[in-house]
């Protein structure tokens, strides 16, 4: 529908209240004239209910006005929603009760929702785009199993206060360390100088210099600043392999550049869409946290599920035979729900052991990936372990203070075990 022009122009000075935001446009509009000025829908109805074709661009005009105007009531402004993140609130609870009716339906739905979510994924991958779907569901899913665990198992007086108190803290630390994961990867700043890379690998000694500082011995790495590539300078070949045209930077060692995120980060791992965000150095080992937490937590509630609506079984054999857990609607979607955190239980497991093992061999999944591709590596164990033919040596962790032509380093050096 139209009407007479529901924005207008936002005041340098007057702040927005909680329902008001500024639209795509630069233009103030508030949340009820959500349905005002929709030219671009109302084209394109009138060419469908005309037979005409649409224009090219119609649909995704549309698609930006709705997504424009899809927002919630905020603090100073209404915030805007991401229309990935609404799929997995409606169709999680809705499949997970159909999958309770009956013995097929669970069958049928808990072997398509996986392949649905990596169909998604390999979709959006293909794209290099991020995305709040993964994140949403993953969320999205601990918080609705915590609910039919409250609502659905508590109530059946199988539960004690004490194995509530346990689950409860494991949630809530899995969301804590979630949240230290979310506060960032390690960006790589503009600044060479400013860069400290904690982990370097074994390979040819760059030219040394040794100085004396409060009675200790230091090795000084004679390196200048480097430049990009074409300014000359005697790393060339170093600085053009390490330099990164998007970020306009000489990458560290073990630094690399993530497509999604637009950003170099420090020693890159992956970038996990689970997260929404890279692993590097600054998160991966509360990344690995999060991972151990939320593994703990989902075995424990899993194990007292099952000893709740199958008490006759063991927990070890009750997820395979239950019989008469489809007599009744609660005993079947607590029964749904522990297969379908089952599932999830499984696939976070296998990246907690790749990640395990990854470390155990000092290498990175992209590290890994790379020695793939560009056929340095071999793939053992049908792909679980990627030798990059790097020998395996000590890590260590140490500051490199970038000063004006030097960096400084104690005096240590990597030996292949």
């Amino acid at each position: 529908m139209k009407s007479g022009r529901a924005s207008r122009p936002p005041e340098p000075n007057e702040p927005l209240c909680c329902c008001e935001y500024v639209n795509r446009h630069g233009e103030r509009s508030h949340l009820a004239a959500c349905c005002c000025d929709c030219e671009d829908l109302d084209q394109a109805c009138d060419r469908w209910l005309k037979r005409e074709p649409q224009k090219a661009d119609s649909l995704a005009r549309v698609a930006a006005v709705v997504k424009d105007r899809l927002r919630v009531p905020w603090f100073l402004g209404a915030k805007q929603v991401d229309l990935s993140v609404v799929p997995p609130l409606i169709l999680l609870p809705v499949l997970l009760q159909v999958a309770s009716l009956h013995f097929l339906l669970g069958v049928a739905v808990l072997t398509a929702l996986p392949g649905l979510v990596l169909w998604y994924y390999y979709v959006t991958h293909r794209r290099k785009g991020r995305t709040l779907f993964f994140l949403s569901l993953a969320l999205f899913s601990l918080a609705y199993m915590y609910y039919v665990f409250l609502t659905e198992v508590l109530p059946r007086g199988d539960v004690g206060m004490v194995q509530l108190a346990v689950v409860t803290t494991g949630v809530m630390l899995t969301l804590l360390s979630l949240a230290n994961t979310k506060r960032g990867p390690g960006y790589v700043r503009s600044h060479p100088a400013d860069a400290h890379s904690t982990v370097t690998y074994h390979g040819k000694l760059p030219e040394r210099d040794f100085v004396h500082s409060n009675g200790t011995c230091q090795q000084v790495l004679i390196a200048s600043r480097p430049s990009p590539p074409g300014q000359g300078g005697g790393q060339g070949n170093s600085v053009r392999k390490n330099w990164c045209p998007v970020c306009g930077i000489v990458r560290p060692p073990r630094s690399g550049h993530c497509r999604i995120c637009s950003a170099c980060i420090y020693r890159l791992d992956h970038h996990c869409v689970w997260i929404n965000s890279c692993v590097g150095q600054a998160n991966h080992r509360s990344f690995l946290l999060t991972l151990f937490l939320f593994l703990s937590t989902s075995l424990y509630g899993i194990s007292l599920v099952l000893r709740s609506v199958c008490p006759r079984q063991n927990v070890l054999f009750a997820l395979f035979y239950c019989p008469g857990v489809y007599s009744q609607y609660s005993t079947a979607l607590c029964f749904t729900c522990a297969w379908y955190s089952s599932l999830v239980t499984v696939g976070l497991l296998h990246l907690l052991v790749l990640q395990l093992i990854n470390i155990s061999y000092n290498v990175t999944e992209r590290e890994a990936r790379l020695a793939l591709r560009e056929k340095l590596g071999t793939s053992r164990l049908r792909g679980l372990v990627v030798d990059t033919g790097v020998p395996a040596h000590s890590a260590r962790v140490s500051t490199l203070v970038g000063g004006a032509n030097k960096w400084y380093v104690p005096c240590f050096y990597f030996t292949p075990l």
